[in-house]
């Protein structure tokens, strides 16, 4: 296999001043990318404990500790969320994660030790390279290692790193998907997202309602469109459950209930829907979870719960955006797959 050629940057879209998950107090990121093939995790860690919930909208997920987060069950309290290349594989570095925060006393106290709370959710990247290189344990821990309240990386990092977007018409004709972050504060209240971008659909820039990245014509060298492709009668190639995934986190250091929480990863799917097209098929896992770190009680002239789902379907949006902006090309053996950088003058 031949060394893959790829750099993560940050965003050159127009959005450049959109802020990240990080600006939200309590809310650290950390990536690791693996070296040997384009695969990688992104941890997002909340070492004092933030208030969970998800939503799972696709019908292929890969997750793990995602029924404690439902609002009748005992857990109030997540520690962090793993996000993982590697399909269900992947789910280990969640282990590493742990491993990491239970040396550092971080989690629930349960008697007999300190017990980290991490749920996970996985995408498949498993075309890129040799599929038996995947994100374990060691690979959490060191995502753990390297987070930080800076702006994280975005495009080929993490999570991120091997993912594509627009497979309908095969993995030959995808683009580059990634990591991408935003933010934005309303009335004193922060509501932050950090999305890996690894979609059957194409990504749309939902201020224009124009594909960004996605699947491309037979000769490469334009979008295709997928959902016009598929109205006029194009046939998609046959596909395999679960070889996508649009998986993220919605953080507000907002003071929510976990029913809120719940209903703020519930309302955040709507970003989802503007920025790709189709969403939330039969052959994606799409997940979103929702930390709330508890810093800004919801009182006096504070966002009720309406502004903040607003603040998060938006915060969604602009991340799954920005993460093909910030993609890179990427060649590994015989697939090259171009960005969005790459095809923009073939969007003019």
């Amino acid at each position: 296999m031949s060394a893959p050629s790829s750099s993560p940057s940050r965003s050159s879209s127009p959005a450049d001043s959109a802020g990240s998950i990080t600006d939200v107090a309590g809310i650290e990121v950390g990536h690791f990318s693996d070296t040997r093939r384009p695969t990688g995790c992104t941890v997002i860690m909340a070492r004092e404990g933030a208030v969970g919930g998800v939503d799972v909208r696709g019908a292929a997920p890969g997750t793990r500790e995602t029924d404690l987060l439902a609002p009748g069950n005992l857990v109030q309290h997540v520690h962090a969320v793993m996000l993982a290349g590697g399909s269900a594989w992947g789910l280990a570095a969640a282990e590493g994660a742990m491993r990491w925060m239970e040396e550092r006393g971080i989690g629930m106290d349960v008697r007999f030790g300190t017990l980290p709370i991490v749920p996970a959710a996985v995408l498949f990247d498993l075309p890129m390279g040799d599929a038996r290189i995947r994100p374990d344990a060691a690979a959490g821990y060191a995502a753990c290692e390297a987070a930080s309240t800076a702006a994280p990386a975005e495009g080929n990092v993490g999570a991120g790193t091997g993912a594509l977007v627009g497979k309908l018409f095969g993995v030959n004709r995808a683009m580059k998907g990634g990591v991408g972050t935003a933010s934005v504060t309303v009335g004193g209240v922060t509501v932050g997202a950090l999305i890996a971008v690894n979609s059957l659909g194409d990504v749309i820039d939902h201020n224009t309602g124009q594909p960004v990245a996605g699947a491309r014509t037979e000769d490469g060298k334009a979008l295709l469109d997928t959902r016009r492709a598929l109205l006029r009668g194009d046939l998609p190639k046959p596909l395999l459950a679960g070889t996508n995934t649009t998986i993220g986190v919605i953080a507000t250091d907002a003071m929510l209930t976990k029913v809120q929480a719940n209903r703020l990863a519930n309302v955040s799917h709507d970003g989802l829907a503007r920025a790709i097209n189709p969403v939330h098929t039969m052959s994606d896992g799409d997940t979103l979870f929702a930390l709330a770190t508890g810093r800004v009680p919801l009182e006096g002239n504070a966002p009720g719960m309406t502004v903040l789902s607003t603040m998060a379907a938006e915060v969604v949006a602009i991340a799954t955006l920005r993460a093909v902006h910030a993609a890179r090309s990427v060649t590994v053996g015989d697939l090259h797959v171009p960005s969005a950088a790459d095809l923009a003058p073939a969007r003019g």
